[in-house]
This record gives C-alpha cells, sequence and structure tokens, in this order.
C-alpha cells in the first residue's frame, strides 16, 4: 500500500499535518499552507479547502496502514496456531506477511523523510550554495539507502515467489505419482539447487556494511538491437546473464567480472570484438610504416590512436585491452633478459646501476631548478623529471632485436650497456611507485615536518636495495640448483610436443613475476631475470625457447603497443603544437646532453665511442610515464594540463627516436657490423 501516488498532496503541509491530533489545528495547517504556496488567481477558500482535503487523505492513509499492520500480526499468530501447516509452509507464509509489513514501514517512511527534506530546503537560504550542496547529498545518501532497501524487499520476493513455486509442485507431486525419469528429473533439480546455494557468494550482503564502500546510482545499458521483440528476449536473457554495461554518475564504464551463477560460460564480447579488430587493423598499419621505413610499433600505436577515443572510438573495453598488452612487456623483457646473459650483466653491472642513478639525479636536479624559476611546486618538478628520466625499455628492446653483439677485444658491448642501464631504470621505476605515497603526503605536509618526510622516503629506498639484495639471492639459488633440472626435465617430457615446453617457460616467467611482485620491486623485472636465469644453460637453449616464444611475444606486442595509442590525442597535439615540439626536442636533447656526460665519466677509455649509441637509446621517455601520469593526476600530484603535455611530450620522443637511433648508428657502427635494430 504505498501513497507516493498522494505526495503532492502531502508536501504542502509539510510538518503540522504529519499527525493530526484535532480539528482545531487544521485551521493552523492551512494558514501556514497558503503562505508556502499562493496560488496564483486561485480563491483563499479553495485553496483551504484543497489542503484540507489532502490532510483528511493523508491521515486516511496512515489510519488504515496502522489497520492493516494489526490485521497482519492476527494472521501471522494464526499462522503459526494452525496445526494443518508444516512448519516450511508457516515459515513461507510468516515470511510473506513480514515483507508486506516492511513494505507498509517503508512507504511511511519515505513520506516523513520527504517532509523534513522539504522542512529543511525552506529554512535554509537559497543563496547558499554549500547549503544546497549539502541538503543535496543527504538527500542522494537517503535515495541510495532506500534503493538497497527495495532490491533486498525484491530480492526477498523473488525468492517467495520461487519458493511459492516450488511449493505447489511438491503438492502436485504429491497428488500424482511420478515415472521414473521425472523422479530423476526431480533428483537432478533438488542437486542442482544445492549446487546453486553452494557456489553462490553473497557479495553484495556481505560488503555493503564493509568500510568504505558507497553506494551509488549507476546505469545499465543494453544491447542496441534491430527491433522491440528481439529487443526484449535479449533483455530476458542478459536479466540472467548479467551481460549489460554499468555506467555511473562519473562516466565510468563497468563491465562483469563474476557472474552470480557461476554454473553458465559466459564470454565479454565486447573484449572479443576489440582484440579482433585490432588484429585486423594492425596488419595494414604496420605495412605502412614498414613501407615509409618506420618500425612496425608505430602502426601499431597508429591503429590504437584510430580505433581510441581520439579516433573511431570504437574500443570499450579499454581496461582489459590494455591488461593483455601487458603480458606483452612481460615477453618481451623475458626475451631480452634471454638475450643478455649473467655473464655479460657482471661485466657490466657498474656501469648499469652508476649510469641511470646519475642521469634520474641530474634530472631532478634540472627540474628543480627550472620549477623553481617557473614557480611550480617541488613535488611536481620532482616527479616531472623522474618521469621524463626513465626511457622505453621495449622500444630499445626492439632496436636492439637481432643486433647484440659479442664483445671484442676486452671492448663493452653498447647493447650490454643499454640494456642494464634499462633494467635499473625499471628497478628505479618499482622505487618510485614505491615512494609514491610518500611523495603525494609531502607535496601537503608542512615545512615543520619535511624531515620526517625525507626520513620516510630514505627508509623505503632502504627497504628497496634489501628486497633488490633478496631478490638477487634467489636468483642464484635458482641458477645453482633448480634451473638445470627443471629445464631438462621440460625438454625431455617435451619431445614432439612443444606445448610442456611453452607452458614450463611461462609457468617460470610468472613465478619469477610473482616474487618480484610480492617483494614490492617491479614485475618487469622478474620477467628480465627469468630470461637471463634460462639463458645460463647455454646458446642452443637459448635458441629453442626464444623460437617457441618470439610468436606469442610478437602478438602481445602489437596489443601493448595499440594500447599505448589509445592514450594519445592528435587533436590535443596538433592545437599546441609548436610548445609540444620545443618540450620534446627540449628533452630529448637534455637526456642524450646528460647520458653523454655522464657515460663518459664511467665508461673505460677503450668503450667511449659507445656512448653515443647508448645515449641515442635513452633519449626518448618511457611509455610508463603513462602509468605514473595518470596515478599522480589521481592523487593531485599533477594537473589534466601537465598529464596531457606529459603524455604528448612522451608519444613525440617515441616518434623521434627511430631516427636518433639509426642517426647514431650510421656514426657510431662500422658497415660491416650493422644489423637492421629497426
Amino acid at each position: 500500500m504505498k501513497v507516493t501516488g498522494f505526495i503532492h498532496l502531502w508536501m504542502l503541509v509539510l510538518l503540522p499535518c504529519g499527525q493530526l491530533a484535532n480539528p482545531g489545528e487544521h485551521e493552523d495547517v492551512v494558514k501556514h499552507a497558503i503562505k508556502l504556496h499562493r496560488g496564483k488567481g486561485a480563491v483563499i477558500a479553495q485553496r483551504k479547502q484543497w489542503v484540507l482535503e489532502s490532510c483528511r487523505k493523508l491521515s486516511g492513509l496512515l489510519r488504515q496502514k496502522n489497520v492493516v499492520l494489526n490485521k497482519l500480526k492476527n494472521a501471522m499468530r494464526a499462522v503459526e496456531k494452525d496445526a494443518g501447516l508444516s512448519d516450511e509452509e508457516k515459515l513461507f507464509q510468516v515470511h510473506t506477511f513480514e515483507i508486506f509489513q516492511k513494505e507498509l514501514n517503508e512507504s511511511e517512511n519515505s513520506v516523513f523523510q520527504a517532509i523534513h527534506g522539504l522542512q529543511r530546503a525552506l529554512q535554509g537560504d537559497y543563496k547558499d550554495v554549500v547549503n544546497m550542496k549539502e541538503s543535496s547529498r543527504q538527500r542522494l545518501e537517503a535515495l541510495r539507502e532506500a534503493a538497497i532497501k527495495e532490491e533486498m524487499e525484491y530480492v526477498e520476493l523473488l525468492a517467495a515467489e520461487k519458493h511459492q513455486v516450488e511449493a505447489l509442485k511438491n503438492m502436485q507431486h504429491q497428488n500424482k505419482s511420478l515415472s521414473m525419469l521425472d523422479e530423476i528429473l526431480e533428483d537432478v533439480r533438488k542437486a542442482a539447487d544445492r549446487l546453486e546455494e553452494e557456489i553462490e557468494e553473497h557479495a553484495f550482503d556481505d560488503n555493503k556494511s564493509v568500510r568504505g564502500v558507497n553506494f551509488e546510482a549507476v546505469l545499465r545499458v543494453e544491447e542496441d538491437e534491430a527491433n522491440s521483440k528481439r529487443n526484449a528476449s535479449k533483455r530476458e536473457v542478459e536479466d540472467d546473464l548479467g551481460l549489460s554495461m554499468l555506467i555511473d554518475s562519473q562516466n565510468n564504464q563497468y563491465i562483469l567480472t563474476k557472474p552470480r551463477d557461476s554454473t553458465i560460460p559466459r564470454a565479454d564480447h565486447h573484449f572479443i570484438k576489440d582484440i579482433v579488430t585490432i588484429g585486423m587493423l594492425s596488419l595494414p598499419c604496420g605495412w605502412l610504416c614498414t613501407t615509409i621505413g618506420l618500425p612496425t610499433m608505430f602502426g601499431y600505436i597508429i591503429c590504437g590512436v584510430l580505433l581510441g577515443p581520439s579516433g573511431l572510438n570504437s574500443i570499450k573495453s579499454i581496461v582489459q585491452v590494455e591488461t593483455l598488452g601487458e603480458f606483452g612487456v612481460f615477453f618481451t623483457l623475458f626475451l631480452v633478459g634471454l638475450e643478455f646473459s649473467p655473464e655479460r650483466l657482471r661485466k657490466v653491472w657498474k656501469i648499469s646501476l652508476q649510469g641511470p642513478c646519475y642521469m634520474t639525479v641530474l634530472m631532478i636536479a634540472f627540474g628543480l631548478l627550472w620549477g623553481h624559476l617557473l614557480q611550480i611546486r617541488p613535488t611536481q618538478s620532482v616527479f616531472i623529471s623522474t618521469c621524463l628520466s626513465l626511457s622505453s625499455t621495449p622500444l630499445v628492446s626492439r632496436f636492439l632485436a637481432g643486433s647484440v653483439r659479442g664483445d671484442k677485444e676486452g671492448d663493452i658491448d653498447y647493447s650490454s650497456v643499454l640494456l642494464g642501464m634499462l633494467v635499473m631504470q625499471d628497478v628505479q621505476l618499482g622505487l618510485f611507485i614505491a615512494v609514491m605515497p610518500t611523495l603525494i603526503q609531502a607535496g601537503v605536509s608542512t615545512h615543520s615536518s619535511i624531515f620526517k618526510e625525507i626520513l620516510r622516503i630514505l627508509i623505503l629506498i632502504g627497504q628497496i636495495l634489501f628486497t633488490l639484495a633478496a631478490v638477487f639471492l634467489i636468483c642464484l639459488v635458482i641458477k645453482t640448483y633448480l634451473i638445470g633440472p627443471y629445464y631438462r626435465k621440460l625438454h625431455a617430457e617435451s619431445k614432439g610436443n612443444k606445448e610442456i615446453l611453452i607452458l614450463g617457460i611461462t609457468a617460470f616467467i610468472f613465478l619469477m613475476l610473482t616474487i618480484t611482485e610480492l617483494l614490492d620491486v617491479s614485475m618487469e623485472l622478474g620477467c628480465f631475470l627469468a630470461g637471463a636465469l634460462i639463458s645460463s644453460q647455454g646458446h642452443m637453449v637459448t635458441e629453442e625457447i626464444m623460437s617457441c616464444i618470439e610468436p606469442i611475444r610478437d602478438f602481445l606486442a602489437i596489443i601493448f603497443f595499440a594500447s599505448i595509442g589509445l592514450h594519445v590525442f592528435p587533436t590535443f597535439v596538433i592545437y599546441e603544437l609548436t610548445v609540444l615540439l620545443f618540450l620534446t626536442l627540449s628533452v630529448v636533447i637534455m637526456k642524450f646532453v646528460l647520458a653523454v656526460l655522464v657515460l663518459s665519466l664511467i665508461l673505460p677509455k677503450t668503450s667511449q665511442y659507445i656512448k653515443w649509441i647508448v645515449s641515442a637509446g635513452l633519449a626518448q621517455v618511457s611509455e610508463f610515464s603513462f602509468v605514473l601520469g595518470s596515478r599522480a593526476r589521481r592523487a593531485g600530484i599533477i594537473s589534466r594540463e601537465v598529464y596531457l603535455l606529459i603524455l604528448s611530450v612522451t608519444t613525440l620522443s617515441l616518434l623521434l627516436a627511430p631516427a636518433l637511433w639509426r642517426a647514431a648508428i650510421v656514426k657510431c657502427v662500422p658497415r660491416p657490423e650493422r644489423r637492421s635494430s629497426t
């Protein structure tokens, strides 16, 4: 018995009409209502009569509700005393009465909540935006709570309806004899019901009272259908399967991750279409870049631009595409480690450790200097400088594909130095992600606590260094005792069947990834170390594994570079092209000069010539600046404008990287030793 149909009647009478005690109060109520609502052209007597009639109707509804509640209580007592009903039937009927009773109480509560809301609004100042915002927030919270209660009531009604149908079936089965097939199906039905009850997770009820959980309104968007009949049947199916898209008030879009009924297989058709579209469009884009002399990876980035928000906007499952693309980074770094043996790592470890650290410190120093001149906050300057100091490991790995040379006459191979420095930058990336929460707090802390924040950062650095030592100790144990027997077992089991070998190597990659992730070091480092450990088993092992893993890497790398293109916005680049070109050239030149300066100090005299190639490989900005930039923007470290500038500068620097790399190769590498590295 909902009374929402009479809301427009009682909203005018406010609180004095909430509980009418005697007719003498009617006159006061009428006067109060007329003052609040003066109708245009209406007679005062008519307004009095209208308000009085509204009050009588509302009072009558409330009295009728109390009468019904008393009847419900009597009915529940009668059901409990009825000896002809079973316990289950008694429980079902009482539960039904309780649901109806709750419906009446909630309807009455909604009436008086609206009255109090109107009273609060009338008492406030219409010019006070803050007060109106607070009132709106309170109403929104009340509506959310009401929606949750209504949802729970609806679920209870569905359960009661299901129980009623089952009771009817049981009565029918008792009145007739069942065949053997019917008995079997009845047993199967009961077993299926028990299975659903066992595997069903009450995630909604379990999490609604958890601290930090908020109730929000969302839109449920169905697929567009050709006709109404098809649309109706599709809606019925999706009500059961939960395949609709949800959109919240912040325009975030959600898809199903875990269904209520796990017995029915499901597939995310948006994600399938996205991967298919990327795969088909990447081919012509890759061909086009090959024709004009650019690396194919730029074709994949262009593919992402065309399909992303700045293009056709046809990619629906952006997060899922980016997640799959991360596996492209994992397998790329595994193959990099496969070509980068521990022997080479030992030979250049000092350069690999010192070079990135010096470059990062110099970049931060220059960033703080420019930030002071431009009046930029120190936390923002440190963040931007650190982002720009990182270089792209997947990009340089593609440059070096097939160009790794052995050491000659004691000289240091440029590929070994370059890859070693890039791996160290990946370690710095993990360190910076770990330090970012402290950087956020430092941005809002007072000057009196700056020393505490510095101390916290130093402690975090010590923790990261300790975990790095633990990682390399684990790698030493694996190399000494485990990796040899493990590979021989895989090789023996995979004769005539490469499936076991691929699965075993993939499992080992994921194991190393998990170890480094649990130790709060970047997962990318674990993938690189997995390749380095396997490469210690010899050249034949490396060649065999590379032939199996490379096709997987190539496909996942396409997805990764296409996911980068989803965050490239050509219109913004065109609007601010002059500023962006100046900033990009400044960053590339600064990184190149700093790298040359640092390498001149730490490289041996016999290997000074490789500093130009290594500096060219480090002169671009890593694609991980997208990840860092998004986190910093959410945390309030940088603004939206700075975030877009970082994205654009990163993209343009990646586009300039092939030209700079080719120029360095042509200048510094003798012609017989050159290989196709792009």
